[in-house]
């Protein structure tokens, strides 16, 4: 990947931006689920906006996604993890995922995620070492230790 991508910390402005982003990228997987609500997929991204864990990807200063990894009990949790179409394929999801796994490792902390069933996301988590927690219908729950760590 060729491009300057960084990370920025998500404002108030970021929510509508973000949430139009969720509806395009999950649309596809939740109409094969046949989940798809064109408001609920919207307003529960709202629902669960936590600016101050969240980050927008940006690409040679645009915007090209969003990540949040939020504090939860023992662990961190990945959500929220949206690049737009035009920068998926490119490496750019890998390079995001990898710094934020690296900063994990470095504090010593766990992350856990859920993704949809089916989803192509889950062979790049996979790739970075999350395996299977618990699956229901809908979700895959995934977790991954820090590196040189023993799972308890």
């Amino acid at each position: 990947m060729h491009t300057r991508w960084a990370l920025r910390p998500a404002g108030p402005a970021d929510v509508e931006t973000i949430a139009e982003l969720r509806a395009v990228v999950m649309r596809p997987d939740l109409e094969r689920l046949r989940r798809f609500d064109e408001h609920r997929v919207r307003q529960r991204f709202r629902d669960s906006w936590a600016p101050l864990h969240t980050s927008v990807v940006t690409v040679d200063g645009s915007f090209a996604g969003s990540v949040t990894l939020r504090p939860s009990e023992g662990c961190r949790v990945l959500e929220h993890f949206y690049l737009a179409p035009r920068q998926q394929g490119r490496g750019l999801g890998t390079a995001v995922l990898r710094a934020l796994l690296d900063r994990a490792d470095t504090a010593g902390e766990t992350v856990r995620l859920n993704v949809l069933d089916g989803s192509p996301a889950r062979r790049l988590y996979e790739r970075h070492g999350f395996t299977v927690e618990a699956e229901d219908p809908v979700d895959v729950f995934m977790v991954r230790h820090p590196r040189g760590t023993v799972p308890r």
